[in-house]
């Protein structure tokens, strides 16, 4: 008989073995060691083991077959949770087991805690900013929701009443042939821009520190050489450590691209793009991994400007509880 219950200290190996056999596609990679999971699940200051429900064989400590994670999203500051805000995370069954509604029921367990501590939205799939847990293991770059490459969440979280809701596009630039980045402003901005490359990244938010962990992604800022070295624009870039042994290539990824409003429209984020990709590809990075929320048309242009092909796409599903 399957049991249900809460997250216990002994779990991580055979959630990390869950986790193995039940993601086999491109969106995440191999879990090793379960001290991954210690470094991007167990380690946030927010982790609640009512909210990780575990699926046994029986209800005396029999086989895990299979766990659903959920937290809560930040407030609008990012300074603290909004506990009407809940997200599923991640939902993981064996292939031996599967067809048998646990997965269903451990939906509904983990909806159950949610709405208990105040959610009166529920979200399935994590996104930035919505996203307590997944950054580091699942989706590459940034929380994109589910994706695609993973097939059997959409008709799964639609089947339990969830509506798509946003959506991400994921682009790839493979870095072994020579970076050819054209635009005829190019000549002008690096006369009047610098870019700076800092080891260390700041962190500007209390959940970006909680998300991040203890990531230390390196910044890239372009500064005015006549104003004083003035900020213009900056992308922070991170080492996509797991991913590489699943994408076949050492990879990189590109967290954030921005550019002062003033400035925008200029080329800036078209030229600083480019240094990225030559810095990476100076230190024989592979693949380079930019997420575009579909509705930030200026960075999906951005992205398709500067030849990067999409490769996958990755959505969340809402659902509001009934009152």
């Amino acid at each position: 008989m399957i049991s249900f219950r809460r997250f216990r200290n002994t779990d991580p190996p055979a959630l990390a073995e869950v986790w193995n056999e039940s993601h086999p596609s491109r969106s995440a990679y191999p879990i090793r060691t379960p001290a991954l999971l210690d470094r991007w699940v167990f380690s946030k200051p927010y982790f609640d083991p009512d909210g990780l429900i575990v699926a046994t064989e029986d209800a005396d400590g029999g086989r895990v077959l299979g766990y659903a994670l959920a937290g809560f999203g930040p407030n609008e500051a990012l300074s603290a949770l909004d506990y009407t805000n809940g997200v599923i995370c991640s939902v993981a069954v064996r292939p031996t087991v599967r067809r048998q509604a646990i997965a269903r029921d451990l939906v509904q367990k983990v909806e159950e805690y949610l709405t208990a501590r105040g959610a009166t939205t529920l979200r399935a799939g994590p996104r930035w900013p919505h996203c307590p847990f997944g950054f580091g293991l699942y989706g590459g770059t940034n929380c994109p929701g589910f994706l695609a490459s993973d097939p059997g969440a959409d008709p799964f979280f639609t089947s339990l009443g969830y509506a798509p809701a946003d959506t991400t596009l994921v682009f790839h630039k493979k870095l072994e042939a020579p970076i050819a980045i054209a635009d005829g402003r190019f000549g002008m901005l690096r006369k009047k821009y610098e870019t700076q490359v800092l080891r260390a990244a700041s962190v500007p938010t209390w959940w970006h520190e909680c998300v991040w962990g203890m990531l230390e992604p390196v910044e890239f800022r372009m500064v005015d050489k006549q104003a004083n070295n003035a900020p213009a624009a900056r992308a922070v870039v991170w080492e996509l450590e797991g991913y590489g042994w699943r994408w076949g290539f050492p990879s990189a990824g590109i967290l954030d691209i921005q550019v002062r409003p003033d400035l925008r429209r200029q080329g800036l984020a078209k030229l600083m793009l480019a240094q990225v990709l030559r810095f990476l590809q100076d230190q024989f990075f592979g693949i380079c991994e930019v997420h575009a929320p579909a509705e930030r048309p200026e960075l999906v242009g951005l992205c398709k400007s500067a030849t990067l092909e999409q490769v996958d796409v990755g959505t969340t599903y809402l659902k509001r509880v009934p009152r």
